[in-house]
C-alpha cells in the first residue's frame, strides 16, 4: 500500500499534467478555429474548380492530344503514396487512422505486383510507416517551421510531385489525408491526384465553347490541380489535427481530475487510518501504565 508521502506526490504530479493537458486543449482550440475556418472557405473553390476541370476534361476525353496528367502514362505499375500526416502526437488517433489507411493501400499494391513509393509529409506519417515500408520512401516534407498552412506550402510539394511525374518515376499519385467533419469526427481520406480523377457526372453537360482547345487549357490547369487538391488536403488535415488534439486533451484533463478525485479519497482514508492508528496507542499505551 502506498505511503501518504507517495500519494501526495503522485496528487501534485497529476494536478501539473491536467493543468498541461488543460493549457493543450485551450490552445488546439484556440487554433482550430482559424483551421477550420480557412478549411470551410477553401472547399467552394475546390469544388467549383473541380466541377471546371471535370468540364473540360469531359470533352477532352479519348484523345490523343489530351495532358498527360489527364491521360496518364498508360501503365499503373509504380504508385506513388503522398502520406499527410501532422508533426506532433498527443491527438488521438489522428495519426494512426491516416497511416493505417496508406499501410493497407501499399500492403495490397504490392501483393497486386506493384510497385510501390512513398512521400510522407509530417514527421508522424514517416514514424509510423518507417518500420514496415521504410524500404519505399522516396522523400519527405518536413512541415515543422510551417506556422501557418498556406498556398506556396502546398505549389512546393505539387512541383516535387510533377518533377518526379515528368522524370518518370511513377504512373499513379494519391494522397491520404484526414478531411475535416466535426471536432470529434475525422474521415480518413484516400484521393489520386494523377492521373487526374473527377466525381462521376462532373462535366457531363457543358453549355460553354472554349477557345482555346480543352487540351490546351487541361494543360495549364492540371498542375495547378494537383496544388489545389494537396492544398485542400493540408487545410482539411491541420482543421482535423487541432479538433483530434483538442478532443485529446480534453479527454486527458477529465481522465486527469477523476484520477485526483480517487487519489485524494485514498489519500485520506489512508490519513485517517494512520491518525486512528495513533489514537489507539496512545490509549492503549495510557492503560497499560
Amino acid at each position: 500500500m502506498p505511503s501518504l508521502k507517495d500519494l501526495k506526490n503522485r496528487i501534485a504530479s497529476v494536478t501539473s499534467t491536467r493543468k498541461i493537458t488543460k493549457a493543450m486543449q485551450m490552445v488546439a482550440a484556440a487554433k482550430l478555429r482559424r483551421a477550420q475556418d480557412a478549411a470551410m472557405a477553401a472547399r467552394p473553390y475546390a469544388e467549383r474548380f473541380e466541377a471546371v476541370m471535370g468540364g473540360l476534361a469531359a470533352g477532352a476525353a479519348g484523345s490523343d492530344s489530351a495532358p498527360r496528367l489527364l491521360r496518364g502514362t498508360g501503365s499503373a505499375q509504380v504508385h506513388l503514396l503522398v502520406v499527410m500526416t501532422g508533426e506532433r502526437g498527443l491527438c488521438g488517433g489522428f495519426n494512426s487512422t491516416i497511416a493505417r489507411l496508406a499501410r493497407h493501400r501499399a500492403e495490397d499494391l504490392l501483393a497486386q505486383g506493384r510497385t510501390v513509393k512513398i512521400l510522407t509529409v509530417g514527421k508522424k506519417g514517416r514514424d509510423a510507416l518507417r518500420r514496415d515500408l521504410g524500404d519505399h520512401f522516396v522523400g519527405h516534407v518536413d512541415l515543422a517551421a510551417v506556422r501557418r498552412m498556406g498556398y506556396a506550402t502546398a505549389q512546393d510539394i505539387a512541383r516535387d510531385v510533377l518533377s518526379r511525374f515528368d522524370a518518370g518515376e511513377f504512373d499513379v499519385a494519391t494522397i491520404f489525408y484526414n478531411r475535416f467533419q466535426s471536432v470529434i469526427s475525422q474521415i480518413p481520406t484516400e484521393r489520386q491526384i494523377i492521373p487526374a480523377t473527377f466525381e462521376e457526372g462532373a462535366g457531363e453537360s457543358t453549355l460553354f465553347d472554349y477557345e482555346p482547345s480543352e487540351e490546351a487549357i487541361l494543360a495549364d490547369l492540371l498542375p495547378r490541380g494537383v496544388a489545389t487538391a494537396i492544398f485542400t488536403a493540408l487545410l482539411e488535415n491541420s482543421a482535423s489535427f487541432y479538433g483530434a488534439q483538442m478532443t485529446a486533451m480534453d479527454n486527458a484533463t477529465r481522465n486527469a481530475g477523476d484520477m485526483i478525485n480517487r487519489l485524494t479519497i485514498q489519500y485520506n482514508r489512508s490519513r485517517q487510518a494512520a491518525i486512528t492508528k495513533e489514537l489507539i496507542e496512545i490509549i492503549s499505551g495510557a492503560e497499560a501504565l
